[in-house]
């Protein structure tokens, strides 16, 4: 499985469209070599390089088989970000470059979980269940 933008390449600086510098949107994701027998998607982006640890900026499951996911776009059930929030929230490094890990998940299963879930409980419902893996990373710095 692979997971690609349109907008920012593989380890490449991501636009400020997509941070707290601008729109603070999501990103368009293309997903590509989803495995047979997949019956639901999940999508983790964090940030391993936040001062405090791995900070949480998106959570969604239960994402239907697409193999797109639009620009500003709700595309399942959306867990809750280390900001509180069930949105997606963009890049905002308080200094420095960060890396930001796009993570997507195809499952055996959809995973009927609640919608305000946070990382750890989706992480650990997925287990088991997960056929293929794919992950984008990210670059951003505050200008």
């Amino acid at each position: 499985m692979r997971l690609i933008s349109p907008e920012f390449e593989h380890k490449g600086f991501i636009p400020k469209k997509f941070t707290c510098q601008g729109q603070d949107i999501n990103p368009p994701l293309n997903i590509e070599g989803i495995p047979e027998g997949t019956k639901s998607l999940a999508l983790i982006v964090d940030d391993p390089d936040a001062t405090i640890g791995t900070w949480v900026h998106w959570v969604v499951f239960d994402i239907p088989l697409v193999s797109k996911i639009a620009e500003d776009s709700i595309p399942g059930k959306q867990g809750i970000n280390d900001s509180g929030s069930k949105d997606y929230g963009g890049p905002c490094p308080p200094s420095g470059t960060h890396r930001y890990f796009f993570k997507v998940y195809a499952l055996d299963r959809e995973l009927n979980l609640k919608e305000g879930v946070n990382k750890v409980e989706l992480e650990k419902s997925m287990q088991g269940h997960i056929l293929d893996k794919a992950e984008l990373i990210g670059l951003y710095k505050k200008y």
